[in-house]
């Protein structure tokens, strides 16, 4: 049982705005985007607008959307995901922002490109050298007038936020997906101006930021989600070291990121030697730009492997969580299922209640409560 001093200490760590760019969130919570299948033809429904607007009712300071898919055939590899592009899924998306404006929320959306993830053979899945994850043959090379698409798509699904009434968005950077591919030494062979050093490895991804920047007004602010796991592969690593961290992140910032957001399977668990700092605060230590930290918040388990999908207490304390906090490593926390679980939360957390959460299990996914 969380007791009124350890309530004061959340309120006092928690429940404090935070600004970047013209948003300004009302707390340091965000709900983490979360695959959950329920767009069919790629259309977000009134189901999904009241899923979001639950959360942004029950104090969810800004949400990040599930992964959307941006105007490239290739980019798409799971069914009913929803698209960031067409008239219907468009009309669906401002649905969901107005909803969510109106329970008093932020939000912004996660734009997607999938990469070797895609295992449909027409088109053949976008990657850098058509190498996947494991190293095998996957997918195939993209071409300069490739990149240049998927350049642009990215730009049209930011521009497409900003018109419908987001708060921003984020650029989906991690986890072995098409920009972290190009980012990822392990997936990214070229011999041109997209590889090579770390620096050269995101060329691709500062030209998407550039674009997007050039797309939206200043102030609309840009979140670029980034780490060092991949999909099937939690040992890879983008860097070795914070030096060659910094080659990645330097020419992101001066592109116009304006806010990373790393994530992690254990945000608790230090990055590199010597230093007790995370991926979010090794970050926002080498840029100065605000940062999301993510992994395991509120729960007992890492979600990768069979015991990630059961049963799971969602009450594990955050008094570590509030420490880091408290020193400034990082800016927001961006909770996953133990908000798939329980909409309410973040009122609980602030109301010190934790102890009445309920457990997250695999069933939460199959509908959107």
């Amino acid at each position: 049982m969380t007791s009124a001093v350890d309530t004061t200490r959340i309120r006092r760590l928690l429940d404090r705005p935070f600004t970047v760019g013209d948003l300004t969130v009302a707390n340091r919570i965000a709900m983490a985007p979360m695959t959950r299948n329920m767009s069919p033809g790629g259309v977000p429904g009134s189901d999904v607008a009241e899923y979001y607007a639950r959360r942004a009712a029950n104090n969810v300071g800004l949400i990040i959307t599930e992964g959307t898919y941006i105007n490239r055939t290739a980019a798409a590899a799971y069914d009913n995901v929803p698209h960031f592009y067409g008239e219907q899924s468009l009309a669906g998306w401002a649905q969901v922002a107005e909803q969510v404006h109106l329970a008093g929320g932020r939000i912004i959306p996660q734009l997607w490109h999938t990469g070797v993830a895609r295992t449909a053979t027409e088109p053949p899945a976008d990657s850098p050298s058509g190498v996947g994850l494991a190293g095998e043959s996957a997918g195939k090379a993209m071409t300069q007038a490739d990149i240049d698409d998927t350049v642009a798509a990215f730009a049209e699904g930011a521009a497409a936020a900003e018109r419908l009434g987001f708060d921003g968005a984020e650029l989906h950077g991690a986890h072995g997906y098409l920009i972290d591919s190009f980012l990822w030494s392990g997936t990214n062979q070229r011999t041109d101006g997209y590889g090579g050093d770390p620096a050269s490895r995101a060329r691709f991804a500062v030209e998407i930021v550039e674009a997007v920047r050039a797309a939206v007004s200043p102030g609309f602010p840009i979140f670029f989600r980034l780490s060092q796991w991949k999909s099937g592969n939690y040992e890879a690593k983008l860097a070795e070291n914070p030096g060659e961290l910094e080659q990645i992140l330097a020419p992101l910032v001066a592109a116009g990121v304006d806010a990373f957001h790393a994530s992690t399977r254990r945000y608790w668990l230090s990055e590199f030697e010597g230093s007790d700092l995370n991926l979010a605060g090794w970050v926002k230590k080498l840029t100065g730009k605000p940062t999301v930290t993510v992994g395991s918040v509120g729960l007992d388990q890492e979600f990768v492997g069979a015991a990630g999908w059961q049963k799971q207490a969602a009450v594990a304390g955050i008094d570590q969580l509030l420490d880091r906090l408290e020193r400034d490593e990082f800016d927001l926390i961006a909770v996953g299922r133990a908000l798939l679980a329980n909409p309410d939360w973040v009122t609980k957390a602030l109301q010190g209640r934790l102890d009445e959460t309920i457990a997250f299990d695999r069933g939460v996914l199959k509908s959107l409560r």
